[in-house]
């Protein structure tokens, strides 16, 4: 599943003169990582390139890891598993990973699921070359029983065992946010407070800008037609992941009706609840990441009341009306970060 691309550049390549620009400067680093482009920008006075070294091996590590595109990677060799009862062998990155899915699979009640696999690339949203097309309601019913993350066990002395041999991962909904908390990591283990790092639209934002005010996030408009570079929100962001999920990217359409990425675990099809667009703020960008998702299948009451029940979580769902229209709906403090 894939995340919306948020407009954060337009808002932090400005000028840096008139707040110690001699001794710190903001540098923005790039490059590309599981798929998609990552951007980092830093506030420091020091030479980047071994910070850029470090970041690139840091990356390689988790998308060795967490890849589905890669037949070597440790999730596709766990998805090639047929022998249940199995002892499989996992990295840190990975029970870290599983640990967080383990996490917003319970907390969601099923609404975050990353045993969906078989049935995003039965839609043709995965990584197996299949044309995006409306599966058949048989094709969707054979596969049902091999979703559910009960399915699997996770033993925290690093290894996973599967219950069906049939279940398959797909853990990109929050794996991106956990990479996005790893170079975080290796930006603030070098000792930078300040930073924006962003990989394929998951932010973490550390400390402020050079102005001393928070970091800025566009979040984009939630409609096909807009472009990439159409703001429809401004967040203030410091210390915290972000990230949004929505079904105006990633879909193809049949029979008049738009059939996004974004499926429900408990029913095989994508969702159809109106909601657009999901942003999510929380401690770490992982968490953020996957609840995003989660959000956009529970619907904005159910997602809103569970976004009230947890600590230091804050939301917006965007719904799209009959008519088309764009109606709000915020968590209790998410309007607090927003700029008029």
């Amino acid at each position: 599943m894939r995340k919306l691309m948020l407009l954060i550049f337009f808002f932090l390549l400005l000028p840096v003169s008139g707040y110690g620009a001699a001794e710190k400067q903001q540098v923005l680093l790039q490059g590309r990582t599981m798929g998609t482009t990552w951007h980092i920008t830093v506030v420091t006075s020091g030479d980047t390139d071994a910070l850029k070294q470090k970041i690139d091996r840091r990356l390689t590590e988790i998308n060795r890891s967490m890849s589905t595109y890669d037949k070597t990677s440790e999730i596709s060799r766990f998805n090639r598993l047929k022998n249940t009862g199995e002892k499989f062998s996992v990295t840190e990155d990975f029970l870290q990973v599983m640990t967080v899915a383990k996490t917003l699979h319970g907390l969601t009640d099923g609404a975050w699921d990353g045993t969906i696999g078989p049935l995003i690339n039965l839609w043709g949203f995965g990584s197996r070359q299949v044309e995006r097309h409306l599966p058949a309601a048989e094709e969707i019913r054979a596969l049902m029983p091999h979703v559910g993350f009960g399915h699997i066990e996770i033993f925290q002395d690093g290894y996973l065992v599967k219950k069906d041999s049939q279940i398959y991962l797909d853990l990109a909904s929050v794996a991106k946010g956990y990479g996005v908390d790893q170079v975080a990591r290796v930006i603030a283990e070098s000792g930078i407070g300040d930073y924006l790092v962003e990989i394929g639209g998951e932010i973490y934002a550390s400390g402020r800008r050079p102005d001393g005010k928070p970091w800025r996030i566009g979040i984009n408009k939630p409609t096909p037609d807009a472009g990439f570079t159409e703001v429809y929100k401004v967040a203030a962001l410091e210390d915290r992941g972000f990230a949004t999920s929505g079904d105006y990217r990633n879909f193809f359409e049949a029979g008049g009706r738009r059939y996004s990425h974004v499926l429900n675990p408990g029913t095989g099809y994508a969702v159809s609840n109106g909601v657009v667009s999901a942003s999510v703020m929380a401690d770490t960008c992982a968490f953020a990441d996957g609840l995003a998702t989660a959000l956009m299948v529970m619907g904005h009451e159910k997602g809103l009341a569970l976004v009230s029940r947890l600590e230091k979580v804050e939301a917006l769902m965007i719904v799209e009306g009959p008519d088309g229209t764009l109606k709000e709906y915020y968590s209790e403090n998410f309007k607090d970060i927003l700029e008029d």
